[in-house]
């Protein structure tokens, strides 16, 4: 049988889902992705420019996109220790694919009209 006519996922393929889905699936881990897409990299900054995560939550998203080695963490030793994330290759790849989706979901709640619900607003990354 050929590989687009399966009925069904094999356990591998499901596997790799449900990698994608644990990192991805998080409400909150698009949104860090996001963030530090567009420049914000100290967890201040993070927890500033995305509304409504607490800090237990971002340190929790932070360690599993470290995980997948999605983000780096960068540590600048001085008389308060510093802490910058950054996108590694595979981040800003999937960066970008959400980025896409978020452009996908403007474009339908713009066909869909004034009864649509309503799309967050952008915004640019804070100073400093």
């Amino acid at each position: 049988m050929q590989d687009a006519k399966r009925r069904h996922l094999t356990l591998a393929e499901r596997m790799r889902y449900r990698r994608l889905e644990d990192v991805v699936g998080c409400k909150w881990s698009a949104a860090v992705l996001a963030a530090i897409a567009r420049g914000v990299k100290r967890p201040g900054q993070l927890e500033r420019f995305i509304p409504g995560i607490s800090t237990k939550v971002l340190h929790e998203r932070l360690r599993k996109l470290l995980d997948y080695e999605l983000i780096t963490r960068h540590e600048y030793p001085g008389n308060v220790l510093r802490v910058e994330y950054e996108l590694t290759g595979t981040g800003r790849k999937l960066a970008g694919l959400i980025e896409q989706l978020r452009e996908l979901d403007e474009e339908h709640a713009a066909r869909a009209g004034p009864g649509a619900a309503p799309t967050a607003g952008t915004s640019s990354a804070p100073e400093g």
